[in-house]
């Protein structure tokens, strides 16, 4: 009965929803492949020791129940909603606005979802009726807040395992280093370093959480790693088998590193500082490039670019290294600014700011690696920074929620220089002009709109030595889609794509999980592509290698170490920024 007595309150509900919405502007559904991206963003920060904070206004808990309940909303809904529910890509979730609407109301929101994106958790069998029901009563009180992380913080976990005295003056192993791939192993916390050359595992090296990026240093020397935990590695290449030497925690949760690769007449500064940003607390760190030792940090709270009002949690997304200026840039999500980060000297750092578009998430060089280009994922544009002048060049529109990783790089036989960027909300790759020399007319507009699979697109990929163009599905809802990848010859756009089974390819067992195929990456000398074929933990996963110029299969690594396989970085392509 009460089960029925739900459904008759969420008939009427989503009634008045539904006019509600229809009064104030027409909201478009969103796509099943958005949905499982924001709801498998979860947050590291959930299993921080926070403060039970209590609102008298909204119903009553238990601290149990509040524990229980905070838990699942850093798992489930902190990557959406935000750490201090403030609203990022999903609503506001503060009191304010919860108590008026009620535990009924709330709890037909979160059982049933909603077409703007809110996933229907308990239909879906995610959560229990009862885990609905304290959910709706836990958005009700105070965002609990995570500790910040101060530079005290951050030294009481930095290592030098080998200082660099101690490490070789010389390369000490017969690896090609420039064609290692570094793969993610998402849940057992570590990656993979895999010889290119023989697709032998050399190492399985212990890292932070769910490792987001792979970043080389410009001497392509060290390897430096970032967990979601906050956890950043240095790994030296040069040891008989490269390992840790380094580590340090820069807050707790993050995505993004990099390292200073500029020299010029302001200095040589390659190889000298790392720079780690955060999801929370929102700031940025910089440290030593050869033992991680903390040098700075700052803060990236402060007011959005358009409506100008103060965010509490502007994460930092992605960052890159300039080559045209000893300068980092920090792209900030909440506010959709770019900061200009000067580190000539770190002591007095210089920071110009530029504000784009919300919200700021992952990007690329353009072939010229003078400009920029980050997505701007809810915004559905991409903006273009000029690291040589350092301004806004400018503001693209694109498809729905642009997600390129680092974009792809190839000559259009009649626009010239393009950059590319497939989107997670529909099924469409957008190819932007990146040439305002000779190609002036088409400079940072999108020149053509080619039709990809399907939506829930992660990553796109090309290379200058390939006439291939890759574009990955892993979110699609639909497994052919998701376990396969689209291939395009970029000399015959118009006819469309070539699908290339990857999953199938790979042949794991029928029960294998999702083999979800995701991240085309090439090796150095631009012949092969790599894909990984993502399962659930606890089922086989793999590495599949694709002929580029015969689109056919070439190898596939299995062993029982390559679990929950993600991202992969080719050491050469992500220090001399290949893609």
């Amino acid at each position: 009965m009460k089960h029925l007595r739900l459904k008759s309150v969420a008939a009427v509900l989503l009634t008045s929803m539904a006019l509600s919405a229809q009064a104030q502007a027409p909201t478009a559904p969103v796509a099943p492949a958005e949905k499982a991206y924001q709801a498998g963003d979860s947050s590291p920060v959930g299993d921080v020791p926070m403060v039970h904070s209590i609102n008298p206004k909204a119903p009553t808990m238990t601290v149990a129940e509040f524990d229980a309940a905070r838990k699942i909303y850093f798992e489930r809904c902190a990557g959406c909603h935000g750490v201090l529910r403030k609203g990022a890509t999903g609503k506001p979730l503060t009191p304010d606005i919860t108590v008026a609407k009620g535990t009924d109301y709330l709890k037909v929101f979160i059982a049933y979802g909603s077409p703007a994106g809110m996933p229907n958790w308990q239909t879906s069998g995610e959560l229990t009726e009862a885990q609905v029901d304290m959910m709706a009563r836990y958005v009700q009180h105070e965002p609990p807040q995570p500790p910040e992380w101060s530079m005290a913080d951050m030294k009481s976990t930095w290592k030098v395992a080998v200082q660099p005295k101690d490490r070789p003056t010389k390369k000490m192993n017969n690896y090609n280093i420039g064609n290692i791939f570094s793969t993610t192993l998402r849940d057992t916390g570590e990656i993979a370093l895999i010889d290119g050359d023989t697709k032998q595992i050399i190492n399985i090296i212990k890292t932070g959480y769910a490792v987001h990026i792979s970043r080389t240093s410009a001497s392509g020397r060290y390897l430096y790693v970032i967990g979601r935990d906050g956890r950043v590695n240095m790994i030296d290449m040069w040891m008989p088998k490269p390992d840790n030497v380094a580590e340090i925690r820069i807050g707790l949760e993050a995505r993004s590193v990099d390292t200073s690769k500029y020299k010029g007449k302001e200095g040589d500064f390659t190889d000298k500082l790392v720079i780690a940003g955060a999801y929370w607390p929102p700031q940025f760190a910089i440290m030593k490039g050869d033992t991680l030792e903390p040098l700075k940090i700052v803060a990236t709270r402060g007011m959005t670019v358009d409506t100008q009002e103060y965010h509490p949690e502007p994460r930092v997304a992605s960052i890159v290294a300039s080559h045209f200026k000893p300068e980092f840039i920090v792209n900030v999500k909440e506010t959709g600014k770019t900061l200009m980060v000067n580190y000539s000297d770190v002591n007095a750092l210089k920071i110009t700011e530029l504000g784009s578009a919300r919200f700021l998430h992952d990007g690329g060089w353009d072939s010229t690696k003078r400009y920029f280009m980050v997505a701007a994922n809810q915004s559905n544009k991409v903006g273009v920074i000029d690291a040589k002048e350092d301004k806004l060049a400018a503001i693209v529109d694109v498809g729905k929620i642009p997600h390129p990783g680092r974009g792809a790089n190839f000559i259009h036989p009649k626009f010239g220089p393009v950059w590319a960027t497939g989107h997670l909300g529909d099924e469409t790759i957008s190819l932007i002009g990146t040439d305002p020399v000779k190609h002036k007319a088409q400079a940072f507009k999108v020149v053509q709109t080619l039709k990809g699979q399907g939506g829930g697109a992660l990553f796109i990929k090309s290379h200058p030595k390939s006439k291939h163009l890759y574009s990955d599905t892993p979110l699609n809802p639909d497994p052919k889609i998701s376990q396969s990848v689209a291939v395009y010859d970029i000399n015959n756009l118009d006819k469309g794509y070539t699908v290339l089974p990857i999953a199938e390819w790979a042949g794991l067992a029928a029960d294998g999980g999702a083999q979800r195929v995701v991240q085309p990456e090439f090796n150095m000398n631009g012949d092969e592509v790599w894909f990984a074929v993502w399962s659930a933990k606890n089922k086989e996963s793999a590495l599949v290698v694709v002929d580029d110029k015969t689109l056919k299969l070439k190898a596939v690594i299995k062993d029982p170490r390559i679990i929950t396989p993600t991202g992969h970085f080719n050491i050469n392509n992500t220090q001399h920024d290949v893609y």
